[in-house]
């Protein structure tokens, strides 16, 4: 097919087809310009942020992984019509789904890769970047990480196969596939233009025939103390709320600052500590109604002096020392966690208290 190209009404002329290059030519430009996949035909203001090319998996590589607002995962798969393998292309695509979901239990090591690729593109890590693209405030980021965490622990994945030319028996089995099973998979056609020194994409989406229920992003809703220790004991008993409700008590003379999160989707709710009670980004660390303890150092690396890896190396150093709590070196910058019940008992509640006041005394110094 061919366009026609004038200035003012006059001069058309007639431009060609082009080709892509390669489909690494295809990866580059959706990774530079994500809006090339016109998601917007199924939500008005979908649109995807693609954070990595060929993420690994143990299948091979992805070509290019994105993620929405909403937390929701996309495994995009490029493929020229002249491939001889492009009949495989939807095969291939769930089978890196299925490894993606197999192989990254570790939600935190996940963020870590995502963060080291945004940290190399944009001098940001992967939460501060998604808010920055998405234009969400802390809240909002937190809703979309747990609905992210969600849907990578339970294998919901979105799947794109991006082409220069959709053929119609693809277009079928798309369809079908969508009909037929609870997957979401999309082919997005991009036809290529060259015109002078423009280039020129005219983007057809396919799947969106089958009518399903869209999530929406749904306004979040505030805890309190008395709300989210409810929660704590639906989840935990009556244990965990001790646990919380004693280290309360031993840091009553503290500077330390009680923040409840908003009420994530996954009915998760995070009691957070900061170190400043009118900036939600110092928080140090949070206890989490499913049992666990998180410390998002990936936040506490911007407050100075845990700015420094060696201060952030010194603040694990000193929670490994108490007794079955084991931080990999590795989370240095990620969101790692480990069982509330681990100081579930005086002495190694005290020690954590200890290392929590060491933590926010080194900020204030700096602050001083």
């Amino acid at each position: 097919m061919a366009i026609m190209i004038s200035k003012k009404g006059s001069n058309a002329q007639t431009v060609d087809k082009s080709e892509f290059k390669d489909e690494a030519m295809l990866q580059e430009y959706i990774h530079k310009n994500p809006e090339a996949i016109p998601l917007y035909e199924i939500e008005e203001d979908k649109k995807l942020f693609v954070v990595k090319r060929e993420f690994q998996t143990n299948s091979g590589p992805i070509d290019a992984l994105a993620v929405d607002k909403e937390g929701d995962i996309y495994v995009i798969e490029t493929k020229l019509y002249k491939n001889p393998d492009k009949r495989k292309v939807v095969a291939q695509a769930l089978d890196y789904g299925a490894s993606l979901w197999k192989h990254f239990v570790d939600f935190n090591e996940f963020i870590e890769i995502l963060s080291r690729e945004t940290q190399k593109n944009f001098g940001l890590d992967f939460q501060k970047k998604i808010m920055e693209f998405f234009n969400i405030n802390e809240a909002e980021t937190e809703t979309m990480m747990e609905s992210l965490r969600k849907n990578l622990n339970e294998g919901v994945i979105k799947f794109v196969i991006l082409m220069d030319s959709v053929g119609e028996r693809l277009k079928d089995l798309i369809i079908y596939i969508n009909q037929n099973s609870q997957f979401d998979i999309y082919a997005v056609q991009l036809e290529y233009y060259k015109f002078e020194e423009f280039e020129i994409l005219i983007p057809k989406l396919f799947g969106v025939e089958v009518k399903k229920n869209i999530k929406k992003y749904t306004k979040v809703k505030q805890w309190d103390s008395e709300s989210w220790f409810v929660k704590l004991e639906e989840a935990q008993g009556i244990d965990g709320v001790n646990t919380v409700k004693r280290f309360e008590e031993l840091v009553s003379d503290k500077p330390f600052h009680f923040h409840y999160s908003s009420q994530r989707m996954d009915d998760k709710a995070t009691l957070w500590i900061c170190s400043d009670p009118k900036d939600y980004s110092s928080k140090i660390f949070g206890f989490i109604v499913n049992g666990n303890v998180e410390l998002p150092l990936g936040i506490l690396k911007e407050n100075p002096p845990f700015n420094n890896e060696s201060m952030r190396q010194k603040f694990i150093q000193r929670l490994n020392q108490i007794p079955g709590v084991n931080i990999k070196a590795k989370s240095l910058a990620g969101r790692p966690t480990f069982p509330l019940s681990k100081i579930g008992n005086e002495e190694a509640l005290t020690k954590f208290c200890k290392v929590i006041d060491w933590c926010i005394q080194e900020i204030l110094k700096v602050q001083d």
